[in-house]
């Protein structure tokens, strides 16, 4: 593989955060290297032999790097490593996106581009569903989505669980330091919210979504168990988090 030339950004990377993306990862790849550069994937302690694949495409490609985790941790634990190395190489932001291909390459410029606009703001992904969204996940976002709002007292998040955004490093790096959760599932809803009570506002645009079927390559690894319950438990520190916050959320709704 040969990805296109063209002059690689020295302060904005795209993160692909990637655990057993199958098949699917080596044209998410390629089509987030014909947009942007440099491209880094996150291997969160892949079994399915994408790894090797990736590590493969990377010794032909100088602005592809493969970070690889030695287990899997999660995808919030993937993306705080590719931000720490991030940092180290002097990145000021970072665009996450899927490695399944559900998100919209061609929007990665733009997104860039809204970021270096606004740099002290964050750019959310506000997805726009076709008719291959599952209903059940397409209604029940909107239970999430009131709820970060609730705890933000409405600073304005689109939507809080698109992990097609933009992220400036700094503050996202040391929030998620300073505490020991969001490092799975609950990584983009509880980024977005405890970035907004660190005063850095969202500015939403707006970005097609696309649900692959099983024929299409698509694999989720939600665990309807697990990860309600991760969310739960998520969304009550939250809230214990607005009860600390909200004189200062108030007088700032207020006053700005």
């Amino acid at each position: 593989m040969t990805a296109p030339s063209m002059t690689p950004s020295t302060s904005h990377v795209l993160l692909i955060p990637s655990y057993n993306p199958g098949n699917l990862i080596v044209n998410t790849v390629q089509d987030a290297l014909a947009q942007w550069q440099p491209v880094w994937v996150v291997c969160d302690g892949s079994t399915d032999g994408s790894t090797a694949i990736l590590q493969k495409m990377s010794e032909n490609v100088s602005n592809l790097r493969v970070i690889v985790l030695s287990s899997n941790q999660g995808k919030g634990a993937a993306v705080m490593e590719g931000l720490r190395q991030a940092v180290e190489s002097g990145f000021t932001h970072a665009l996450t996106m899927d490695a399944d291909g559900q998100h919209p390459a061609y929007l990665i410029p733009h997104f860039m581009n809204s970021s270096k606009d606004h740099p002290d703001s964050m750019i959310l992904g506000r997805p726009v569903f076709d008719d291959s969204a599952p209903q059940l996940r397409v209604q029940g976002r909107k239970i999430s989505n009131f709820l970060a709002n609730l705890d933000t007292l409405w600073m304005g998040i689109g939507d809080c669980l698109y992990g097609f955004r933009v992220y400036p490093i700094a503050p996202l790096l040391h929030i998620m330091q300073k505490h020991r959760f969001m490092r799975r599932f609950d990584f983009d809803i509880e980024a977005a919210v405890r970035l907004c009570w660190k005063n850095i506002r969202p500015i939403n645009v707006d970005a097609p979504v696309k649900y692959l079927n099983a024929n299409e390559g698509g694999v989720s690894h939600f665990n309807y168990w697990r990860d309600n319950a991760l969310l739960t438990w998520m969304h009550i520190r939250l809230i214990a988090g607005l009860m600390v916050r909200l004189p200062l959320l108030v007088w700032r709704k207020f006053n700005f």
